[in-house]
């Protein structure tokens, strides 16, 4: 039988592959249909539903965060945070002035920092071009790291995806160095960076055949 989307949509989708994860995430339903272990699914359904009709929208949302990048504002201390933020950020930087043509200006504290309107405008433009599944699935790379050139550095297989999730985390992981960690916090963490790998599977998804 054809599945639909909650809003009554054909699921149709861009790839074999992720047409036998839907399928295989469907077969292992038991009485109870439970959406949570659907996440391919579900995914699926937002880009039909939600950012389909909504697509320039979204794009203008997720584009937004080249403005406020988390990788632009840094911490002007402690020593060892500064360093970290530098090691792990400076790099991914450096790569989207070289091969997305955006170079972007960091700055300390939580003064704004005017960026480069070209830059922003071309980072805009590669979003805008995605097709209606990349974009769902970048939309949550770029929301839960807080960063859109961690999103187009995942797309780009710059660095392995869990290495791109901790270097969106240093200041959260600082924090837990120097305070520890509760189970909540933990668990919600834990959560976040499965959401984040999903979200870099899906998208892979829509190149495959």
């Amino acid at each position: 039988r054809k599945l639909r989307t909650p809003v009554k949509s054909e699921l149709i989708v861009p790839s074999r592959e992720m047409a036998e994860a839907i399928a295989a995430e469907w077969d292992a339903q038991e009485e109870k249909i439970d959406p949570l272990t659907m996440p391919v699914t579900r995914s699926a359904n937002a880009a039909i539903d939600k950012v389909g009709p909504m697509h320039t929208e979204v794009a203008a949302l997720v584009s937004e965060y080249g403005g406020t990048d988390l990788l632009c504002y840094r911490a002007d201390s402690p020593e060892g945070l500064v360093k970290r933020q530098s090691e792990a950020w400076d790099p991914l930087l450096e790569w989207a002035a070289d091969t997305l043509s955006a170079p972007l200006k960091s700055t300390t504290g939580v003064m704004h920092v005017e960026q480069d309107a070209a830059a922003l405008e071309n980072l805009a433009k590669r979003v805008s071009d995605m097709d209606k599944f990349q974009l769902a699935a970048f939309h949550d790379l770029v929301g839960m790291s807080g960063s859109l050139i961690i999103g187009f550095a995942t797309i780009h297989g710059f660095l392995p995806v869990p290495e791109l999730w901790r270097r969106s985390r240093i200041d959260e992981d600082w924090q837990v160095e120097q305070w520890g960690e509760d189970d909540e916090a933990s668990a919600t963490e834990a959560g976040k960076r499965e959401g984040f790998e999903h979200a870099a599977r899906f998208y892979f998804m829509v190149k495959k055949g």
